[in-house]
């Protein structure tokens, strides 16, 4: 199939992206890497009367050190430069080993972050991982800014609380201390393939090698990325160990809800979630390959 007839205009800045937002109302789409939306206009899922193109507008591209040792990423930097940043490497190692198994090379670099979040496909990689790290996203509108809680943005498959006319611009990722660790695992049928179940988690330990403050948000298995309140309260305060393990793996029945669909049942991927959650805390306290390196 290809898309039904529409308009196009490239934006020139951010007020001109709002004032066309405004001006067209529910008829208008922003475009940016273009990599989930034209698929989608190719079959029809939607049918815009304008595209408004954000590609070229600069000012909302790049990675940028925080003063508090936290990062912003603009909503228009690519996959690929997330992968490839020494910076996200230093400062946030779990973008990093997500962004490598985000789609394929192609994508990666056409692929923008902001638009991976916005299009809150419960697939996808970054979305949990701006969960598990407590990120927060930053929007403009005809009202000024918003800054909304990674655990309040994404409501439902496809939906989040942005509103009519509102622009995603960056994402502000807080610093993370020196004993926090960081993993990300997903389980798929193929490189490249949507997960069947993906986990993107942080923890800290203690003095004594305890659990602490620890996140596991799951993509992949419900409509948007979900955060398994219950385990995590389990792993609080314990050593890692299969024990532990064990635990927080039961758990997760209350914590997720997987759908069935023509890919897996909801019963494989509940189990496939417990195979993640093990692996990923296993490598993240067994060896400390994923911890968080000095910036």
């Amino acid at each position: 199939m290809k898309a039904a007839a529409f308009s196009y205009v490239r934006a020139e800045t951010v007020a001109h992206a709002l004032d066309l937002l405004a001006s067209h109302g529910d008829d208008a789409k922003l475009i940016a890497g273009g990599q989930s939306l034209v698929p989608a206009l190719n079959l029809r899922l939607l049918s815009p009367s304008i595209l408004v193109d954000i590609g070229r507008l600069i000012e909302l591209a790049g990675i940028v050190a925080a003063p508090d040792g936290g990062l912003r990423i603009g909503a228009m930097t690519r996959h690929a430069e997330v992968l490839s940043s020494q910076l996200v490497a230093a400062r946030c190692p779990l973008l990093t080993e997500a962004a490598a198994h985000v789609a394929h090379a192609a994508i990666r670099n056409r692929g923008t972050f902001g638009g991976s979040l916005a299009h809150a496909d419960p697939a996808s990689e970054f979305p949990a991982c701006v969960l598990a790290l407590g990120a927060t996203i930053v929007v403009v509108g005809p009202e000024g800014e918003r800054r909304i809680a990674a655990e309040a943005f994404f409501t439902g498959i496809y939906e989040t609380a942005l509103r009519a006319g509102e622009i995603l611009v960056a994402v502000d990722i807080p610093p993370l201390a020196p004993s926090v660790m960081t993993g990300f695992a997903e389980l798929a049928r193929r490189s490249g393939d949507y997960a069947l179940a993906g986990l993107a988690c942080r923890a800290g330990r203690d003095a004594n090698g305890r659990l602490d403050d620890v996140r596991l948000a799951y993509f992949s298995v419900g409509d948007r990325p979900t955060l398994a309140l219950g385990a995590a309260t389990t792993l609080q305060g314990q050593l890692p160990g299969p024990e532990t393990y064990a635990a927080a793996r039961a758990a997760l029945a209350s914590d997720l809800d997987p759908p069935d669909d023509l890919q897996a049942s909801g019963a494989m991927r509940l189990h496939l979630a417990g195979v993640l959650l093990e692996r990923v805390l296993d490598a993240m306290t067994r060896d400390g390959s994923n911890t968080r390196r000095s910036a």
